[in-house]
């Protein structure tokens, strides 16, 4: 018997993808330790930095 996914996209938790990021050691350390601070992820800051930039280059590109 397979396991079943309650994802219906077939992309992980919430639709959501993997990807990798290299970052230097000093750099994720303060983002490591700013995420434990603030009670959130690593993921979900670089996340909404992201979405930030997303929004702001529709504005500043269009």
């Amino acid at each position: 018997m397979s396991k079943q996914n309650d994802n219906t996209t077939g992309t992980g938790k919430a639709g959501k993808k993997n990807t990798s990021l290299r970052l230097d050691n000093k750099t994720l350390k303060a983002l490591k330790i700013i995420a434990i601070e603030n009670n959130t992820s690593v993921q979900k800051i670089i996340e909404e930095l992201i979405k930030k930039y997303i929004d702001e280059a529709k504005t500043k590109y269009k």
